[in-house]
């Protein structure tokens, strides 16, 4: 991980003071990226110890498209408890729905997306191929004289993802993401972590991803997102007879808080240790030994299922996270 503690000495030495939504303020840098092959071993930060049990508790919450912050505590996560229940923006927001309520967060997206369809009514064969794909009839309406038909379809977008790269390794489409403009106003927080492409290799039999995030608190947010596109790599090639290879990490904003400094700082001053490896457990099925493709996996995935071997840190730094 030498490669994150360079990325934090060089926002200290070039990044400057923004003001931003929490009132706390970052030293931020536009721009930056980090780049792991995993064949060297697991991104896990050295040092200071990993939340590595509640970074894949979260994970797996995104897999079950969780909506609820009391959902993410029983996977061992507790970092949506101050989004759904401290946010002030949140708490006025009309369209939170109690207590530990978070909307359509990122695993909705994933799994679920809402999606529309518009179409004449008169469009017989737009209508049967719509349907043909999943789409159903919502209702029908007028629309400036025409009679029109709307229909939706959930789509799980990353289970496409899983099926294209069974069915079609060589596209450069096997994309999800998690920025839905139409729901950005019902959510406690807009996706960070928004877009996620892999990048399968036949002839290598090695899968690769490129994650994009648009807004990275890299004292806090950058090893636990590092930890969550690293496992969810190793999860799918598990699922897809692919061996994990270059995750490469892309960050818009990436900035340290003020009240952060003192623990990177420290962060900084301390010798990191050999990176471990990331152990699946045997009960999840390996494609590449069984030929039995399951994806059904993404949703019986507990975080018990995932360990590191190996893992030697300093001791704990922490810090409040802001929100």
């Amino acid at each position: 991980m030498k490669q994150y503690l360079e990325f934090v000495r060089t926002i200290l030495d070039t990044g400057t003071w923004q003001e931003n939504r929490t009132g706390i303020r970052t030293i931020s840098m536009p721009g930056a990226m980090l780049r792991f092959d995993l064949q060297q071993g697991f991104p896990a930060v050295t040092t200071k110890k990993l939340a590595f049990k509640s970074a894949i508790g979260e994970l797996v919450g995104f897999l079950r498209a969780s909506q609820s912050a009391a959902d993410f505590r029983d996977l061992g996560c507790k970092v949506w408890d101050a989004n759904a229940n401290q946010n002030p923006q949140w708490l006025a927001n009309p369209y939170r729905e109690g207590p530990d309520d978070l909307g359509a967060v990122y695993g909705v997206q994933w799994r679920q997306w809402p999606a529309y369809k518009v179409l004449d009514a008169s469009a017989s064969v737009q209508l049967a191929d719509a349907t043909s794909r999943g789409f159903q009839v919502v209702t029908e309406f007028e629309e400036e004289g025409s009679r029109k038909v709307l229909l939706y379809k959930a789509i799980d977008q990353l289970r496409q993802c899983l099926d294209t790269i069974m069915q079609n390794p060589a596209d450069r489409r096997i994309l999800f993401h998690a920025w839905n403009p139409a729901v950005l106003d019902q959510i406690a927080l807009p996706a960070c972590h928004l877009l996620y492409q892999f990048l399968p290799n036949v002839a290598r039999k090695e899968i690769s991803l490129c994650l994009y995030i648009r807004s990275n608190d890299v004292g806090l947010g950058t090893p636990f997102n590092l930890t969550e596109g690293a496992a969810l790599l190793h999860l799918v090639g598990r699922l897809t007879g692919y061996t994990p290879r270059w995750f490469t990490y892309f960050i818009g904003d990436a900035h340290i808080y003020e009240n952060q400094i003192d623990m990177v700082q420290q962060q900084l001053k301390r010798e990191p240790y050999k990176s471990p490896t990331l152990a699946i457990s045997d009960r999840v099925l390996d494609y590449a030994k069984t030929g039995v493709y399951e994806p059904e996996w993404l949703e019986k995935i507990e975080p018990s299922d995932f360990s590191l071997v190996g893992y030697r840190h300093h001791e704990p730094l922490t810090v409040p996270m802001s929100v």
